[in-house]
């Protein structure tokens, strides 16, 4: 497949994701008409969890300056998602975005002001001024829900970057805990433990540095020991990025290890952040991770039963298999699996699409190749924070 024809059908999964989720929710209709799979306790949480987590992954797209066919549906889903953010600001809405009844909405409430971080332009200065206010309120509601000691501790951090990027009051005392914290939990080789016991799973993409690569790019102008350690976290999320891409196998599957193993191509959020963000490796060339990722898409987005009858994702990792779904997994959860997209925010002129195809490491290493480098692991300890 050509870089060009991957582009199309990456822009294919994007639509098939985002359609059902904005054109209901920018009505009011997006709990009576989605699915909901899961506890059924969690249902209140729905509006606010499938739109941060789907807004998350397509906000660099949506913030890019499109023309012709994808430029057509870059200008209908970004209309979308602004009617939908003024829908679930609405109290009078069916769709009121919960910020602060139980503690689920510090997670999507982060994956949202990320979203907002991602995307500036689209998702922030283009809303009504009274949208505007209403996201900035709901955000602060967020701080009476004490985050759990993990990466729930990078939720808090990111609403407060957001709304210091957005021009609201922020609480640096948050942002610091969370850096600080996190550094104790480094345990090298680009890998941090998600509290203070070390499990598998893929929570270092999911959230951990992704949340935290944005957090202190957001602050690195306000405080020195942040902008110092920059180059310090870019390096270890470079480090697990190699990691992520050695793990796509040549069928495009990957290890299902670990909790949350249905957000599908989430499991790749940093990988594809890094991408975007034109900050690979020196050892990862985009036009390999571009055929990596594509692989992962093909691999778990066509399986029967990804998608149910009306466009809906289901629960599981290949195809539906709601027994993969941890309690707190539900319907709209499984929309994290959008932060895969993220290249598309590059534009299509960009190496990650226009590049001749280069085969990724495993597909290399399982045909014989010889050409490909060393594993090095990354040596170095934790940084200490003034």
């Amino acid at each position: 497949m050509m870089i060009h024809q991957e582009r199309v059908y990456w822009v294919q999964i994007l639509e098939r994701l985002s359609r059902p989720v904005l054109a209901n929710l920018s009505k009011g209709m997006l709990k009576a008409r989605m699915p909901f799979a899961g506890d059924k306790q969690r249902r209140e949480y729905a509006s606010l969890e499938v739109s941060g987590r789907l807004l998350n992954g397509i906000a660099p797209w949506l913030e890019l300056n499109l023309k012709g066919e994808e430029g057509e549906l870059h200008r209908e889903l970004g209309d979308l998602a602004r009617q939908a953010l003024a829908v679930g600001t609405d109290e009078t809405s069916p769709d009121f975005f919960n910020f602060s009844d139980g503690d689920q909405p510090l997670v999507d409430a982060a994956f949202l002001a990320q979203a907002l971080l991602r995307a500036p332009t689209a998702l922030w200065e283009k809303l009504n001024p009274r949208v505007q206010r209403n996201l900035i309120a709901g955000f602060i509601k967020t701080r009476a829900i004490q985050p759990y000691f993990c990466n729930w501790l990078l939720f808090s951090a990111l609403i407060e970057a957001a709304l210091f990027r957005l021009g609201g009051d922020y609480d640096p005392m948050r942002v610091d805990y969370a850096c600080r914290q996190l550094e104790h939990w480094y345990m090298g080789d680009g890998t941090y433990s998600d509290g203070p016991e070390f499990h598998w799973d893929y929570y270092n993409s999911f959230v951990i540095q992704p949340m935290l690569l944005d957090l202190v790019e957001t602050f690195r102008t306000e405080r020195d020991d942040l902008n110092n350690l920059c180059p310090i976290l870019l390096k270890r999320a470079q480090r697990q990025g190699v990691i992520l891409e050695r793990l796509i196998a040549p069928d495009g599957t990957f290890p299902p290890i670990g909790r949350s193993i249905t957000y599908r191509m989430g499991v790749f959020h940093l990988l594809a952040q890094l991408a975007w963000a034109e900050k690979l490796p020196a050892s990862l060339t985009p036009a390999q991770v571009c055929c990596g990722l594509s692989a992962v898409l093909q691999r778990t987005m066509e399986v029967p039963g990804t998608f149910d009858a009306q466009g809906w994702l289901t629960i599981g990792l290949a195809g539906h298999q709601p027994a993969l779904g941890e309690v707190y997994i539900s319907t709209a959860s499984t929309y994290l699996c959008a932060t895969a997209l993220l290249p598309l925010g590059l534009p299509s002129t960009a190496p990650f699409w226009s590049a001749p195809a280069v085969p990724y490491t495993s597909l290399r290493i399982w045909n014989g190749e010889q050409a490909v480098l060393p594993d090095q692991p990354l040596p170095g300890s934790r940084w200490p924070l003034g």
